[in-house]
C-alpha cells in the first residue's frame, strides 16, 4: 500500500511539472511580445512623419537652388531671385523639423536630399507646384493630425509653420508660370523677405510689424535681393 501511494505521489507530481513548463512555454512569447511594444516609442509615427519631411524639405530646398540657377541661365533674373528665397524658406522648414526629431529620438540625425530632375523653367515651376500642392493639401494637414494624436506639441508646430508657408509657396508659383507663359515675368518682385523662424516667405508690399505666422519680427527677416 505505501508503495502504491509513493507510486501514485510520483506521477501527480511529473504532472505538474511538465503541466508548468508547458504553461512557462504558452507565456514565452506573449512576454516577448510585451516587450517589444514596450520598446516601441508612442510618437512612432510621428517620428516617421518627421524624417518624411526632412526629406522632403532637404530635397525641396536643393531642388529650388538648382532650378534658380536654371532660371538665372534662361535669363528668367526675378523668377530666380523668387526660387532662391523659396529654397532658404524650405531650408528653415527641414532645419524645425531636425530639431523635433533629435528631440524625440535623442540623437543626431542627418537626412540627405534625394535625387531630382532639372528642367525648363516653365517645367520646373509646374513642379513645385506640384510639390507645394501636395505638402499643402495632404502631408502636413496629415502630420499635424497625427502630431497631436500623439501630443507632440512641438511637431505640431514645426508642421504648422511649413504648412502655412507652402500654401504661400504654393500661390507664388502659380502666379509666376502664369506670368511666365504670358511672357509678363518680368513683373514679378525682385525682392523677397523670409521669416528665419518659421520661414514664411513675403513680397516686400505684405511686410507688417511681425510675421504672421510666428510672430517674429520684421527686422529680424532674410532679405533677398
Amino acid at each position: 500500500m505505501k508503495h502504491t501511494i509513493i507510486y501514485f505521489s510520483l506521477i501527480a507530481f511529473s504532472i505538474l511539472v511538465f503541466a508548468g513548463c508547458n504553461q512557462n512555454k504558452e507565456n514565452a512569447p506573449q512576454k516577448e511580445e510585451t516587450a517589444q511594444q514596450v520598446q516601441t516609442p508612442k510618437s512612432q509615427k510621428t517620428i516617421d512623419n518627421l524624417k518624411a519631411a526632412i526629406l522632403g524639405e532637404t530635397t525641396a530646398s536643393a531642388k529650388y537652388a538648382a532650378f534658380a540657377k536654371k532660371a538665372a541661365d534662361e535669363g528668367y533674373a526675378k523668377v530666380s531671385k523668387m526660387f532662391e528665397a523659396i529654397s532658404h524658406a524650405e531650408g528653415i522648414h527641414a532645419g524645425n523639423h531636425k530639431r523635433e526629431l533629435e528631440t524625440l529620438v535623442k540623437e543626431t540625425v542627418d537626412i540627405k536630399a534625394d535625387t531630382f530632375v532639372v528642367g525648363t523653367t516653365a517645367e520646373n515651376l509646374a513642379d513645385a507646384i506640384k510639390g507645394e500642392t501636395y505638402e499643402s493639401t495632404t502631408m502636413y494637414p496629415d502630420f499635424i493630425a497625427q502630431a497631436k494624436l500623439d501630443n507632440e506639441q512641438g511637431a505640431v508646430t514645426s508642421f504648422d509653420y511649413a504648412l502655412q508657408t507652402e500654401k504661400k509657396h504654393k500661390q507664388m508659383y502659380e502666379n509666376a508660370l502664369k506670368l511666365l507663359q504670358d511672357k509678363k515675368e518680368k513683373t514679378l518682385a525682385s525682392m523677397y523677405y523670409v521669416c528665419p523662424k518659421c520661414g514664411y516667405t513675403y513680397l516686400p508690399n505684405e511686410l507688417k510689424e511681425n510675421c504672421i505666422v510666428c510672430y517674429t519680427s520684421k527686422e529680424q527677416y532674410i532679405a533677398f535681393k
